[in-house]
Parts: structure tokens; sequence; C-alpha cells
């Protein structure tokens, strides 16, 4: 199977639409409220309004695609046949701060083809924010060419980073990391939602991003948006990044190597 120009146009239509579908459904729930419930013992949140979202992100990329895998947050892996194309779908990153009123959430959607992320739309209803990225078509903000930053150096970078849900049990949870960057770099950030984070990057908002623990869903769109603005995303090695790993970093790509170098020497010591 080989995809056409008029494929990817059609697969970024539908991810586009299924993404601010998901957005509209979630600004419904924030103005009328919603129940919450935690996975397991953990402090991992989920609401009516991701079950709600994934629920009609899901079927309206089934209308158009009936036959396309698809890999969601809380259904998991779609039992259906192997198939090229694979959606891999957020339908609410940020979902703390979601069910605190924190304003900083999105639906996150990404097109995988034979094992590479082609497609990835990330969209922040609460800012009307649509990032887009296309495999060689380049990376948008509401249609606008988007392109990381020029920082040349850690120590005038802003950074971003995340702590996985397991961070008071977990002896690797990202603390040592977090207070070695805070005192190289220009300044320190935490949002909440790692797609917002690749976002970010990719339009030049902030410099270096990097976390452990990260799901497919969690990055596969932002990787296309921060690779088609420019930008690096590798593991912590410096390895080409597989949304399926375990260690994420992402840059504009001047500061990577200081990054690399901060990473090794406090995660070796």
């Amino acid at each position: 199977m080989t995809l056409s120009p008029n494929d990817i146009d059609d697969l970024t239509h539908t991810a586009i639409q299924a993404a601010r579908l998901g957005g509209a459904i979630l600004q419904d729930y924030a103005q009328k409220g919603f129940t919450i419930e935690s996975k397991g013992e953990s402090i991992n949140l989920v609401t009516e309004a991701d079950l709600q979202s994934e629920k009609a992100i899901i079927q309206s990329i089934r209308t158009t695609f009936p036959e396309h895998q698809i890999l969601s947050e809380e259904q998991g892996l779609q039992d259906i046949p192997q198939h090229p194309i694979k959606w891999i779908i957020d339908p609410l990153d940020g979902t703390v701060n979601f069910a605190h009123g924190f304003p900083m959430y999105n639906v996150s959607i990404g097109v995988e083809y034979e094992g590479t992320c082609i497609i990835g739309a990330i969209y922040d209803p609460t800012r009307n924010e649509l990032f887009l990225g296309q495999r060689g078509r380049g990376a948008t903000l509401n249609g606008t060419p988007i392109h990381v930053s020029a920082t040349p150096t850690l120590v005038k970078a802003l950074l971003v980073t995340g702590f996985a849900y397991d961070i008071h049990t977990a002896t690797d949870n990202n603390l040592k990391e977090f207070s070695a960057f805070a005192i190289r770099a220009g300044g320190m950030r935490r949002t909440g939602t790692a797609a917002i984070d690749l976002c970010y990057i990719a339009c030049g908002r902030l410099d270096g991003f990097w976390e452990l623990q990260l799901k497919p869903w969690d990055t596969a769109a932002g990787k296309v948006i921060v690779e088609e603005a420019g930008g690096k995303i590798t593991d912590y090695a410096g390895k080409p990044y597989s949304i399926y790993g375990s260690t994420v970093l992402a840059t504009n790509g001047h500061i990577h190597s200081e990054m690399i170098e901060v990473l090794r020497e406090i995660r070796s010591a």
C-alpha cells in the first residue's frame, strides 16, 4: 500500500476534524461539569470527558476509515485486523489539569503509516490553537508555518518537563534531572501535558523538553510536529526516538547535545 498526496490530504482532514470534535466535547464538559475517577490506586485520573471525547473521535475516524487500526489511551488497541495505518489518540492530554479547571489540556491525534508517524494534529480548545505536522510538508499553527527557536545555548534556554504518575514511589522519577537542568538552563516550566510541550518546542515558545515513561499517544502527534518544524527529537542517548520507547528528548536542535550531556552525567552518577 502506497499513500498518494490525496490520501495524505484525506487523513489530515479527518485528523483535524476529529481533534476539533474532541476539543468541543472537552469544553462542553468543562462548562457543565463531570465525574472523576482514579485508575487503580494511582493519581492517574480519568473523567467523563476523556471517555466521551475518545468515543466521538473513534467514531469519527471509523466513519471514514473503518479498516484502520486505532490505539487510544482509554480503550487501548482496537481488536481488528492489522493495517499499515494506525491512528494513535489521546482524547484528553492533561487530565489532571482539566480536572482542576487549569486551562492547559488538548486532544492529540497521530497517524502512523507502516511504523512511521506521518501526521500529527494537536488541538488546544482553551486557546483555539491547532498544531499540525505532515511528514515532508512542514508544521503549522492555525494554518501559519511554525519553526523552532534559534536559542543557541542551554544557559539561555527555556526548558519544560513532566513527571510520571508513579513519582511518589519510583526511584527513577526525573527529580535529579529536573534539579540539574534547573541550575543550568535559563528557565524551567511544567505544563502537565507532553503534547503541548512538544508543540511549544515546535513553535519556539520553549527550547527543550525531556521526560520519562510516556506512552505512544503522548508523543505520536507531537513527534511529527517537532520534526517538521525543524526540531530534533531522540531518546536520552541521542538515538532515533520511538514513540514506544521509555525516554524522549526534544529540542530546537541547537541545545540538543548539551542536554544529552547533562542527562548522561546525571543518570550515570
